[in-house]
């Protein structure tokens, strides 16, 4: 008796990672809208291209490169956390199938989300960068400040995650 309210009680645990589905399928909708805004700014910049300085051309591709950033991000983040926590993905050895992909672990998506996510800090502050006027008052002052701050924080990090992974991964295992 004892032996069945364990097995059904480990085949339910198990099979709760399919709770994961929504989550990923929600990731797919946010491409779907990234997509959506690219096209959007995309088209903004071919109708305002005439009559935009070199500097706004600039920071609208930079712009675009953000959100292809993150779009990429979230590709990462669905295929990788699908396979870890969910199902392998059977791509029956398809020719355009990535080659990270099944190869990932959650140590590797860690460092891969970080990096992202320094990434495209980087080109928020590069666009902040590109902006800077030369009458700059003291909030923008203090705001590109904490812009710096919160991006050194994020490189920090990333380092911080680097070492930790390097140090377990060195670690004799028993």
């Amino acid at each position: 008796m004892l032996e069945k309210i364990e097995y059904w009680l480990e085949k339910t645990v198990f099979n709760s990672r399919w709770l994961l589905m929504p989550f990923y399928l929600g990731l797919i909708l946010g491409i779907i809208l990234l997509f959506i805004k690219f096209i959007q700014e995309l088209w903004l910049m071919f109708t305002q291209v005439s009559t935009a300085s070199v500097s706004d051309v600039i920071v609208d591709i930079l712009v675009l490169v953000d959100i292809s950033l993150v779009a990429n991000l979230l590709l990462i983040l669905i295929f990788s956390g699908y396979e870890i926590f969910v199902s392998k993905i059977d791509t029956a050895n398809h020719i355009d199938r990535p080659s990270w992909m099944g190869k990932v672990d959650f140590s590797g998506l860690k460092l891969k989300v970080i990096g992202a996510i320094v990434a495209i800090s980087a080109i928020d502050l590069l666009k902040s960068f590109m902006d800077i006027s030369s009458e700059m008052s003291d909030l923008n002052a203090d705001k590109l400040m904490w812009k710096v701050v919160i991006h050194m924080s994020f490189v920090i990090s990333g380092l911080l995650f680097a070492i930790m992974d390097k140090i377990i991964g060195d670690t004799k295992k028993y």
